[in-house]
């Protein structure tokens, strides 16, 4: 008879260890919740249809890290979780050691994923904090958030763990929404600085269907999704221009061709005559279009088109005149 005990408990115990999206939910917790993961390049080659089958709704796929690096399996794992139906969400790992740091990672990670269609609030992963102050750790953050949030017109949301959303952020940081990470309990703690979350990042080390090895498992509520936000801008249809020392948004507008209110408008910029150096702006491509032919040079082309070299070089960002290809697109 123990023996007969002891054997269906194992059972049971294997069985959970198969089936972790089946993490119960609260009898007071009725809203929708919808069973998640995220992954990076870590989990390496996804089959995303099994991973649907698997019962997953939501995947929240690492898009950037830092100010500069794309992960290797971000276009591949968008295009796939796509493919298979899935609700898609992007995140950050953010390493900002200053607010122009955390500027400019904003701007990073708004670009990596311009264009694309996603389904969740952009996310925050404040993964490297190193020899920072709490003060200087939230203001960063805000940084970033905002920047984001103006940046691409879509909400945002920050992942944290547990201890740094009871410890580290402030009550400032409450008004964004929290995804938060605890492992080995039923509901997040309720000492964490927020009222309620949208995501709950129960394990690290969950199995499923469709990924080789762990994989982190989630619950999301509806507040982790979208609104009907305006999408942002098609990035073809625009010029990303860094802001350099001395320009303003009308020597800007006036250099090609657009007006202060367009880009405004366009960069979600709530105060027109604040622009820092570095920042990047999209500017509508209302200038005319050049495709290059085999045996054009820039000089033949300012030539033929009433125009000078240095105005090609300095409107179409061109580090070398003597270097330009065939179909490439100038604008003048």
């Amino acid at each position: 008879m123990l023996k007969r005990i002891f054997s269906s408990l194992l059972a049971c115990c294997m069985l959970a260890m198969f089936l972790p999206l089946a993490l119960p939910v609260s009898a007071a917790d009725e809203e929708t919740i919808y069973a998640g993961i995220d992954v990076s390049r870590w989990q390496g080659e996804i089959d995303f249809e099994a991973v649907a089958a698997s019962g997953v709704e939501v995947v929240y796929i690492r898009a950037s890290v830092g100010d500069s690096t794309v992960d290797p399996y971000f276009r591949r794992n968008y295009e796939n979780a796509r493919a298979a139906g899935l609700k898609i969400g992007f995140y950050h790992f953010l390493s900002a050691l200053s607010e122009t740091q955390a500027r400019q990672q904003a701007e990073f990670f708004a670009q990596t994923v311009a264009g694309l269609d996603y389904d969740c609030r952009l996310a925050m992963d404040y993964g490297f904090t190193r020899g920072l102050n709490t003060t200087q750790i939230n203001d960063n953050a805000r940084v970033f958030l905002e920047t984001l949030k103006a940046r691409t017109g879509k909400e945002v949301v920050i992942y944290s763990n547990a201890s740094s959303a009871t410890h580290v952020y402030n009550e400032s940081m409450t008004v964004y929404p929290l995804w938060v990470a605890e492992y080995g309990v039923d509901e997040p703690s309720s000492r964490i600085l927020w009222d309620e979350w949208v995501g709950f990042q129960y394990s690290s080390t969950g199995r499923v269907d469709g990924i080789q090895g762990n994989v982190d498992l989630d619950r999301f509520k509806a507040g982790i999704l979208l609104d009907d936000t305006p999408t942002p801008p098609d990035p073809d249809d625009y010029l990303r221009y860094t802001v350099q020392r001395g320009d303003t948004l009308w020597s800007i507008a006036k250099r090609y061709g657009t007006t202060v209110a367009t880009l405004a408008q366009i960069n979600h910029l709530d105060n027109p005559d604040l622009i820092f150096v570095g920042q990047v702006l999209l500017v509508p491509r209302t200038q005319r279009v050049y495709v290059v032919q085999k045996g054009d040079t820039l000089w033949s082309i300012a030539k033929r088109l009433g125009t000078t070299v240095d105005a090609l070089v300095e409107r179409n960002g061109i580090e070398n005149p003597n270097l330009i290809f065939p179909g490439q697109r100038l604008f003048y």
